[in-house]
């Protein structure tokens, strides 16, 4: 909200106190004079309505007091009609009567008369002199009510009253309204009543107010002329607006108002319900004296308002002079200081807040000399503290140049790299030795992890090498098996032919005799077989303990790996750190360089924001080798679990084939026992109708044997099969972990080393395995990475 207001001022309003005073001071006097405009015309609002109110009053009881009057006049002429006397008496009884008759009941009765209807002569009259009509004809009157159709009109009980006022021929003095009514069945009785006399009774606001009467056509029944009530037999009111206000009086029965040539009238309908006429009365009052009190109090409340507005006019003009005139010489004093003249003259002889002010700005103009003269001396020390500073920015400048340049061959791979520590600023001093030191860190460990990494290839490489062998040795002892699993087959179906030879006793000896020199070819073929499937299944099972042994080295040097490539994250956290520990150091030099000098090129900014990049540059390499080495991880621990799974499956074919071998053995012994007892028979055959029942009993024997001798090289043939694919599985995992020892040393070999750890080196509390020896003396275990 003040916001609004304030941009509603215009700015010299704003700029200048004077303005805001003056405009103050009148929109304090525009607010009192519209505060008591609107109280001066609510006085005069209230005090015109208590006019008119009065006046609607007055005219409201005017109009019913002339209602009142003209009922009044019509019952006395129906009372008088009524009389004996009037009706059927002569003129001295009427006279009587009428002299009996005015000082009690018709003391506002001007004349009575009384006529003859059908003659049309006066019988009576109350008249004297020589105004008396008595004896005279109605044509002879000029009065309004001598007309024989006003006679007409008036029989019965009506009273014809005549439609205005008039001077009487018999009393000229008068105003009077004539009240006609029939009297018997021959005569009418005339009242004359004076009604100038009754409007003079009537109570009125003041000297000059009046009342007239006058009909709903606007024409006048009784007018006031100079002050004065005169009957009147013709004029009219030829104004709009006073004709209008008569017809809305007269339409609706209720009182209205207009204001015409400096008079204020209240045009009030005489007579209510079934006693209406056609008389408006007219309540004259002369504006001035109507709203004399008004106008009075009105300009009672002017003087009060122009008073105030004059007097708060005077206090602002003293006000003013007391306080923006001083206000305008401090104004230009302190114009005066502000282009440098501090000798300017506070004084005043003023004791209030303007004073105060005067010695407030002295004693500011004082400490400004004070302060001016202590800001020299510290621009003194500034400019010595800037020199001194420039040659501390100078020096930063070319270490930082120095040290960027290191940075980017860092970056860039070349891990050789170092930082001169030699600078006078210790913080970069830190820097350079604490960077130099990460250097060679990550130097030996990238040049451990490309040894290692060259080893792990090579073991690779002799582990695929050896488990081709072991793979092509278990094809040789499988199909050896199948070899024996063959001829079995065969000296089985020769043993049951044997047996079915042997049933049939007629055959010649000598066909018994080639037949067991065959059997004993066989048999002797059978053990051979047998001592070369047990001589393979038992290399076998050397070369798949070589095998395991080998993969367990693997295994082992894996694990190495990855404890190695832990290292490795230690260092690249350790460069995390101190990159950010550098992006702290140009945070502060950068604050250090705005607190040193305002007027400083910005080389400490500049410097800071180099080093602060070089951090960054860092810090993103740090992240991509940390990228790597978690892929490097990965790739490794995939390969240590194929490994391993290779190595379980080894175990389990060396177990088979020692079972093969066991079985081998079996059919070894069986075939010489069967080789033996077929030279036993061949010797024999002589004996051999002898010892037939014996022979069959044998050959039996020799069929069942060589029946299992067929199942067990199916089992051994099996189990050789199952051997080669597990196998040709460790020789496929090999060979991952070739291609992945062979990325690791591609990725290794962006960075430029010079560090020589051949023979083995000691890194880190660490030791490398020299896998060459190990491999070419066929341990069974492989040297394990151990902490020192």
């Amino acid at each position: 909200m003040r916001s609004i207001f304030s941009s509603l001022v215009p700015s010299f309003i704003k700029r200048r106190y004077a303005a805001k005073f003056v405009v103050s001071i009148l929109f304090v006097l525009i607010a009192i004079g519209l505060v008591g405009g609107v109280g001066y015309v609510d006085v005069n609002e209230t005090l015109e309505q208590d006019v008119e109110d009065g006046l609607h009053s007055m005219s409201v009881m005017q109009a019913d007091s002339l209602d009142e009057w003209t009922n009044k006049m019509s019952s006395q002429a129906h009372l008088l009609s009524e009389r004996h006397e009037i009706q059927q008496g002569d003129t001295s009884q009427i006279e009587a009567r009428f002299a009996y008759e005015r000082p009690a009941r018709l003391d506002d009765a001007a004349s009575l008369y009384v006529v003859e209807i059908d003659s049309g002569e006066v019988v009576a009259s109350s008249t004297e002199g020589d105004r008396n009509p008595e004896g005279t004809h109605i044509d002879d009157i000029d009065d309004p009510w001598a007309d024989e159709s006003v006679f007409r009109e008036a029989h019965g009980d009506n009273v014809w009253i005549s439609p205005r006022t008039y001077q009487s021929s018999g009393n000229p003095d008068r105003a009077v309204v004539a009240f006609v009514t029939q009297a018997g069945q021959d005569r009418v009785v005339v009242l004359e009543g004076a009604i100038d006399v009754r409007i003079g009774q009537l109570h009125q606001g003041g000297e000059s107010q009046f009342t007239e009467i006058i009909d709903t056509n606007g024409e006048y029944v009784l007018r006031a002329e100079d002050d004065e009530l005169d009957a009147t037999e013709g004029g009219a009111i030829d104004d709009d607006r006073q004709l209008e206000a008569i017809q809305r009086a007269a339409d609706d029965r209720e009182v209205q108002f207009t204001r015409h040539e400096g008079m204020i009238r209240a045009y009030t309908p005489v007579g209510a319900g079934d006693r209406t006429s056609d008389w408006i009365a007219v309540t004259n009052v002369p504006a001035d004296d109507a709203f004399e009190v008004r106008n009075t109090v009105g300009l009672s409340v002017l003087s009060i308002i122009a008073t105030g507005l004059i007097t708060l006019a005077i206090m602002g003009v003293v006000l003013g002079r007391q306080t923006v005139t001083p206000i305008r010489r401090l104004q230009a004093k302190t114009q005066a200081m502000e282009d440098g003249d501090l000798d300017v003259d506070l004084e005043t002889t003023q004791t209030d807040e303007i004073g105060r002010l005067y010695e407030a700005f002295d004693s500011m103009r004082l400490s400004l000399q004070k302060q001016i003269e202590a800001a020299r001396s510290a621009r003194e020390e500034a400019d010595a503290e800037r020199q001194r500073v420039q040659q501390i920015n100078q020096e930063l400048e070319r270490a930082a140049d120095d040290y960027s340049t290191v940075m980017r061959r860092a970056a860039d791979g070349n891990l050789t790299a170092r930082m001169d520590p030699s600078t006078e600023n210790e913080a970069m001093t830190e820097i350079a030795d604490e960077f130099n030191d990460m250097l060679a860190q990550i130097e030996q460990t990238v040049e451990q992890l490309k040894t290692f990494a060259t080893a792990v290839a090579t073991a690779s490489e002799e582990v695929t090498a050896s488990s081709e062998e072991v793979r092509s040795a278990s094809e040789q002892v499988a199909e050896s098996v199948q070899e024996i699993s063959d001829g079995a087959e065969r000296q089985h179906v020769s043993l049951r032919s044997v047996d079915s030879e042997m049933s049939n006793l007629s055959t010649t000896t000598q066909q018994i005799a080639a037949s067991s020199n065959q059997v004993a070819d066989i048999a002797e073929r059978t053990a051979e077989t047998g001592r070369d499937g047990q001589e393979a299944a038992q290399e076998a099972i050397d070369s798949m303990r070589a095998t395991e042994t080998e993969a367990r080295s693997a295994l082992n040097e894996m694990h190495a790996l990855e404890e190695e490539v832990a290292q490795i994250d230690e260092l690249v956290e350790q460069i995390q750190e101190i990159a950010g520990q550098t992006n702290m150091l140009a945070l502060n030099a950068n604050i250090e360089a705005s607190r040193a000098s305002s007027n400083d090129d910005g080389g400490f900014g500049v410097v800071a924001q180099e080093v602060k990049e070089l951090s960054t540059d860092a810090k993103q390499a740090a992240d991509e080798i940390e990228q790597r080495l978690e892929s490097i991880r990965e790739q490794t621990g995939d390969s240590a679990a194929e490994v391993e799974a290779t190595s379980q499956r080894l175990q389990n074919a060396s177990n088979r084939v020692q079972e093969a071998v066991e079985a081998l053995e079996v059919i070894a012994q069986y075939a010489a026992e069967t080789n033996s007892g077929i030279q036993e028979i061949s010797a024999a055959t002589e004996q051999q109708a002898a010892s037939t029942q014996e022979v069959v009993a044998m050959v039996d024997q020799a069929a069942s044997v060589s029946e299992e001798t067929t199942a067990e090289a199916e089992n051994v043939a099996a189990a050789a099969e199952e051997q080669t694919t597990s196998l040709t599985e460790v020789s496929r995992s090999a060979s991952d972990l070739t291609e992945q020892a062979t990325h690791l040393s591609e990725v290794l070999d962006r960075f430029d080393t010079d560090v020589d750890i051949d023979g083995g080196m000691e890194t880190r509390g660490f030791d490398f395995v020299n896998f060459d020896s190990t491999l070419e003396t066929g341990d069974d275990h492989a040297k394990d990475v151990h902490p020192e």
